[in-house]
């Protein structure tokens, strides 16, 4: 299927302020994307405080918005729009603005293409900000004749997708935080949390589908499963059977924990550590939003988070976290923490929403 492009209007500043983002460590296709001349300097913030300034703008820019993403060398916010006087709010806003070519609804466009024409097990696609394209992933067991597909229908896609591979595979990581066991299965404990003043943890949901019970490293029971949710989302709610303790951290597998005391949402290049049973403690970035993977045998997720964080089974449910603040379910992705590869995630902030808990 030919994707159609969306026509507007839009004014498409001048190459100059490319040259001050290479310099400044920050590499955006040209033929993509240019810097409006005599920006103003972007305010510096954490990654917390650009997503929550993403959010604002991205309310206020309405269809002038085409993403966002956090530059953790400047430690500043880059908003992509289409044109100069979105630019400008941007800038008067504290962000560095980008004047791009593809709006959020073709790149939506491409990814409902994908969707009716490439669902191919053993492929994955992300919005990637930082290119103003969908990238499109296929693992290792991608044959020869369904890259040829997937190859047609990105190359109808033009400028909006690009197609790449993994020398690992997608799968689920079944076998994270600390163990957690059931029948000849283990997975990892997410985040503690509570619902109506009862204590509660959040894993994932591909591991409550198979265990409904749950004991410690010790094989002490100390759980059974009050939700569960996969595919399409990854996200299970454990309610806590046992008179234990449920502290509101992550182990950190060096004798010490990080306390956890809220959630948010991820933002692409924010810097993330994941804690998992079987890998522990590793360090990545956010690289993706909203990624759609296809695990195979009908297992598709869509809305996860995507890293580059390594994870191998055993991890899965395990806790993605920035500081203080839960992001993340460990799901599912290639490659081990050897060679390294992708990792997705279920975003936290929707499991709560789910299931009605909060942090704590």
């Amino acid at each position: 299927m030919k994707h159609r492009r969306i026509p507007r209007r839009r004014a498409i500043a001048a190459g100059a302020g490319i040259a001050a983002l290479v310099a400044a460590g920050v590499t955006f296709q040209t033929a993509n994307a240019s810097e409006p001349a005599n920006s103003p300097g972007p305010k510096v913030l954490s990654a917390l405080a650009a997503g929550n300034l993403a959010s604002t703008l991205d309310k206020e820019l309405g269809t002038d918005a085409a993403g966002t993403y956090y530059d953790a060398k400047s430690k500043a916010l880059v908003v992509n729009v289409l044109d100069e006087t979105a630019a400008s709010l941007v800038e008067e806003a504290g962000a560095k603005a980008r004047v791009v070519e593809n709006s959020l609804a073709e790149l939506r466009g491409a990814r409902t293409t994908l969707k009716d024409d490439a669902t191919i097990p053993g492929t994955s696609w992300a919005t990637d900000p930082t290119t103003n394209k969908v990238v499109v992933t296929a693992d290792r067991t991608v044959s020869d004749a369904e890259w040829a597909t997937l190859t047609k229908v990105v190359d109808g896609l033009g400028a909006t997708a690009e197609l790449q591979r993994t020398k690992g595979e997608f799968k689920p990581f079944i076998a994270g935080g600390d163990a957690i066991t059931g029948g000849s299965g283990r997975c990892s404990l997410g985040f503690n949390v509570s619902k109506g003043g009862e204590p509660y943890f959040l894993t994932a949901g591909h591991c409550t589908e198979a265990i409904s019970t749950w004991s410690d490293s010790s094989g002490t029971q100390i759980g059974t499963n009050e939700v569960s949710s996969f595919p399409d989302n990854d996200f299970g709610l454990v309610k806590y059977t046992a008179e234990v303790d449920h502290p509101s951290e992550v182990d950190l597998y060096n004798g010490s924990a990080q306390a956890i005391t809220g959630a948010a949402s991820a933002t692409v290049g924010m810097k993330v550590t994941r804690s998992g049973s079987t890998t522990q403690v590793h360090d990545g970035t956010v690289t993706g939003l909203d990624a759609t993977v296809n695990y195979g045998n009908g297992d598709i997720v869509n809305g996860l988070i995507q890293t580059d964080v390594c994870a191998e089974p055993g991890d899965s449910g395990g806790s993605l976290f920035s500081g203080s603040n839960a992001i993340g379910l460990t799901s599912g992705g290639s490659g081990d923490c050897t060679s390294g590869g992708e990792t997705f995630f279920q975003p936290v902030t929707e499991a709560l929403s789910a299931t009605g808990t909060s942090i704590g």
